[in-house]
């Protein structure tokens, strides 16, 4: 099994914008976060899927194919744009996504197509319709593929990793793995990489390159490494010129008590051999 990161899209789908919107007539705002009571208990694992999925999907918000979003709004039907969902993370590929943000709303008719991935992480308020409401809503959809996390141990969803392929409009379950190292997970064919649980905390891992895509929490330790090694290979060359400029100054100075000895020396030969000269004159 081999997994590279996408390249861009051949084609992006044509982005078929259907009117104006009347924003006004909503009964919320898409400008203001889908704000959760648990929001602060998801934050972190949200932060850390959406930092990973970023940095290899999206080039941090660069690629024009490639619509990463949390918490917004996922309208499903044309009729009547109330009718809503919002995922807490999502992700789509080969969509126009400059042409998607200006509209404030994910509208699966005007960007041709459903979210290819979607994310819900368990909380006390939601874990029951994530698995439940918000299930059928994606498979309604057409959401070819729909993971759950649970940041408590299962306690919110009824088991810690669950993910799900969408099969004749039916989702499936896919297979989770806890070899060799104990840590569970299971491989994403949308994202050509495997979700992992690690002792409630989310990792990214890819089969490619038998490795974990780097956190966070990995780049900070390394850089933090790496500027402590830095900061000692530094200080030892700072030490070390600091010698060798103590040795140069005692030579020097050695020289300079040697010069100065000898001039000694040699005026006093020279006041002796005048005076001696003086003396022979003298007779």
């Amino acid at each position: 099994m081999t997994t590279t990161v996408p390249a861009l899209a051949p084609t992006i789908l044509p982005y078929h914008r259907q009117g104006e919107i009347d924003y006004a007539r909503l009964d919320y705002n898409p400008d203001e976060p889908v704000l959760k009571p648990e929001a602060m208990e998801q934050e972190q694992p949200m932060q850390e899927f959406l930092g990973l999925l970023a940095s290899r999907f999206t080039d941090f918000g660069q690629r024009p194919d490639t619509f990463l979003s949390s918490n917004t709004i996922l309208c499903y039907d044309p009729d009547d744009l109330n009718v809503r969902v919002s995922p807490d993370v999502y992700l789509a590929f080969g969509v126009d996504a400059q042409a998607i943000r200006p509209r404030k709303l994910y509208l699966p008719w005007e960007v041709g197509k459903p979210p290819d991935w979607v994310l819900e992480i368990g909380s006390a308020s939601t874990g029951r319709e994530d698995v439940g409401r918000k299930r059928d809503i994606y498979a309604r959809i057409g959401v070819p593929e729909y993971w759950r996390f649970d940041p408590k141990d299962g306690a919110y969803h009824g088991e810690q990793l669950a993910g799900e392929r969408l099969v004749g409009g039916v989702y499936r379950p896919i297979a989770l793995t806890t070899a060799p190292d104990g840590i569970l997970k299971g491989y994403s064919p949308v994202l050509g990489l495997s979700l992992c649980w690690d002792n409630n905390w989310p990792r990214l891992y890819d089969p490619a390159t038998n490795s974990y895509l780097t956190n966070w929490r990995q780049e900070r330790a390394a850089r933090q490494a790496e500027r402590a090694a830095y900061e000692a290979q530094a200080a030892v060359e700072q030490a070390e010129r600091l010698a060798e400029r103590a040795a140069r100054q005692a030579a020097e100075n050695r020289a300079a008590s040697e010069q100065a000895a000898r001039e000694s020396a040699e005026a006093r030969i020279r006041q002796l051999e005048a005076e001696l000269r003086r003396r022979q004159a003298d007779r």
